[in-house]
């Protein structure tokens, strides 16, 4: 199951973008769904798809701890 980070970069200014779109009910999310983020710093919106885990590059850290 892929999740979500709580936080990402922004790539338009470089600060801090934290996660606005609540956790399903069911607490699993699901490839395909949308959500958002929203800058600290400019403001800007950030809409993500979470990606299918066969559609992640395996050689790509992907938020995970090496």
């Amino acid at each position: 199951m892929v999740e979500p980070d709580a936080t990402i970069t922004c790539i338009d200014c470089g600060e801090v973008a934290h996660l606005l779109t609540p956790p399903p009910e069911d607490g699993r999310w699901k490839p395909g769904e949308v959500v958002i983020y929203r800058c600290s710093g400019c403001n800007d919106r950030w809409d993500l798809v979470i990606p299918d885990e066969d559609d992640l590059d395996p050689y790509e850290n992907n938020g995970a701890d090496a």
